[in-house]
């Protein structure tokens, strides 16, 4: 695409309400639960929290002033070509899906603990932590006596063997004075801020009190550090049986959840109060495996655990995890324990009335808005993107010569969508659906996920890669056709059963990102209109691809085998109004919901 004039500049528009919840819950020194803010791709969530969301200045690498200070870790940053850190965009399907590499685990760890270090620091040089508060939080979770004998011996040089009768915290003051020879004096005087920009006036017991927490924590990271050690042929073990220990699970997390209890428990009104945002929290469970620690999925649930824990038990510190993975939606929910576990936050983007407000006529016209909010829906990052094509050299050229029309332009940007995004994310998805057919031959799927009636009954019989893709695009087309015939308004919770978690299809779409299974209300559906009309030209390319013989081997098996899920499109009931769906239709702007079907009465009862 060509590039983008400045004849209008984009600009960002305020979520007043939004963040005022976000900020709410920001403001309190000690919460019991973590918040999860998601939605759909391209609604801006990270816009909003990098640029309109004031409730910290900035990165918590960076020192700032007042009580507030903020960790944000973006996850995805490493991720190469996707990410506007590296002069690209936000992909538009999942992180899983992306060709780049992922990041390996160890990266992601110690961006993570550099975040939560940088904010004890802060802590520590305000005199919220101390190094007898860091010896009680360590003690509290571990057998320490050992491991400072050999911290000691190992800084004395000697072999001679502390006495058994002197107790942990004697230990803990005698290892804390010899490990500081072990240090840069000069960065820990920094820590403190009795060098540099920052540098401060205080009394020398002070600065020696300030300092001493300094090397504690230095020296709380070499005990967990060394203890890790110890059993770290057991964790290899582990990861090559691909068995699962709490006790190994809990160690892979233990420094950033002791720096997440000391920062918790240092929070003070008015004074210290930390926060911390992770943005795509999702990108640790797809990271490279490190033979040193736990499996990516099993430190992304321990890092939760551990968060979820603390919070119920002691209160800590606010925690906002920031996704576009439905898998946080609901079904985190349950893995995790209730459906109430976590502070549920989701996000659509701007209803069509807010969209036509902000839109018409600063970036669109009223006839050009009606073309956009018909095709592409309301999504702000689709606007975004056809605001910067339609103000591009080019463009702008061929209008000044009556070659092209605004429907032109809006014809360009939904090929490329669907050449650049939709098309390899349903070759992703092809590939996950013959996985499953390999799999299936090879009786790794469970019985009941081949239950008679399932249209995915019948994988092919043969380890052929040639049959296993055709079957997989029957799958996929019927799937698409099902949905197309529903509306794509599935209401996943419409029966209670949760059938349609069930086909794999459904679960090959969500995974590589282009449907997304909202909260409330409960609906499967494409991530945007835009992507719901390039999942429609798929599924027509497609059928015109189709011999004589494929054309009627799909015809058959849509009408003996074929999904049907309109009886999972949105049902009103008997007790809910027509104003209840409008308000549905103005929190889910980009969700298709059918009312074609309903008979509107005096009670407003559907048509059976």
């Amino acid at each position: 695409m060509a590039a983008a004039t400045t004849t209008k500049t984009w600009r960002i528009i305020p979520r007043p309400l939004l963040e005022t919840v976000l900020n709410n819950h920001a403001q309190h020194h000690r919460v019991h639960q973590p918040l999860v803010l998601h939605g759909p791709r391209g609604v801006g969530k990270t816009t909003l929290i990098l640029d309109l969301w004031n409730f910290y200045p900035g990165s918590a690498t960076e020192q700032q002033l007042g009580p507030h200070i903020t960790g944000y870790i973006d996850f995805a940053e490493t991720i190469e070509g996707y990410h506007p850190s590296k002069n690209a965009s936000y992909p538009w399907y999942s992180w899983s899906t992306c060709s780049s590499p992922h990041p390996p685990l160890s990266l992601l760890k110690t961006h993570l603990e550099k975040c939560l270090e940088s904010m004890a620091e802060r802590g520590i040089e305000l005199g919220q932590i101390t190094s007898h508060q860091i010896f009680t939080t360590l003690n509290k979770w571990h057998g320490l006596s050992n491991t400072l004998r050999r911290i000691l011996q190992s800084n004395s040089g000697s072999k001679n063997v502390v006495s058994d009768k002197i107790s942990s915290s004697v230990l803990w003051d005698r290892a804390v004075f010899a490990y500081s020879a072990r240090l840069n004096s000069k960065e820990i005087e920094g820590v403190v801020g009795l060098v540099g920009d920052r540098k401060k006036v205080m009394t020398v017991e002070e600065s020696s009190y300030l300092k001493d927490a300094v090397v504690a924590l230095r020296l709380a990271k070499e005990v967990i550090r060394m203890q890790q050690g110890w059993r770290a042929t057991a964790i290899s073990d582990l990861n090559s049986t691909g068995g699962f220990s709490r006790s190994l699970t809990s160690l892979a997390t233990d420094w950033p959840g002791l720096l997440l209890e000391l920062l918790s428990a240092a929070s003070e009104i008015d004074h210290f109060q930390p926060k911390l945002v992770m943005n795509n929290i999702e990108v640790l469970k797809t990271a490279i495996p490190d033979s040193s620690t736990v499996s990516p999925s099993t430190y992304h649930d321990s890092l939760i655990w551990r968060i979820i824990s603390l919070g119920a038990n002691e209160m800590c510190l606010p925690v906002i995890l920031v996704t576009s993975d439905s898998y946080y939606s609901y079904r985190a929910f349950i893995d995790f324990g209730f459906p109430d576990i976590f502070i549920s936050r989701e996000t659509f983007g701007w209803t069509p009335n807010e969209a036509k407000l902000h839109m018409v006529p600063n970036y669109f016209s009223a006839s050009e808005w009606t073309t956009v909010s018909e095709v592409l829906g309301t999504n702000s990052r689709h606007l975004f993107e056809l605001h910067a094509l339609k103000e591009s050299e080019h463009y702008l050229s061929l209008m000044d010569h009556n070659k092209s029309a605004f429907e032109d332009i809006v014809d360009a940007y939904l090929a490329h969508l669907q050449i650049t995004v939709v098309n390899p994310a349903m070759d992703k998805a092809l590939s996950i659906l013959e996985k499953f057919a390999s799999d299936a031959h090879n009786g790794k799927i469970p019985k009941d996920k081949l239950r008679f009636g399932a249209a995915w009954r019948h994988p092919p019989y043969t380890n052929d890669p040639g049959r296993r893709l055709e079957w997989a695009k029957l799958q996929l087309m019927d799937f698409v056709q099902s949905l197309r015939n529903a509306d794509f308004g599935v209401n996943y919770f419409a029966d209670w059963s949760l059938e349609i978690f069930d086909d794999p299809s459904a679960v090959a779409l969500v995974e590589v990102g282009l449907l997304y299974t909202q909260r409330d209300p409960s609906f499967i559906r494409p991530t945007t209109r835009g992507i719901e009309r390039c999942l429609v030209r798929w599924l027509v390319q497609e059928q015109m691809k189709m011999s004589m013989f494929t054309s009627l081997q799909f015809l058959w098996h849509r009408i003996f085998r074929g999904r049907y899920y309109r009886h999972l499109m949105l049902q009103l009931g008997y007790n809910v109004t027509l104003q209840k769906d409008r308000r549905w239709r103005d929190h889910c702007p980009g969700a298709v919901m059918p009312l074609a079907n309903f008979v509107w009465g005096d009670n407003h009862s559907a048509k059976s």
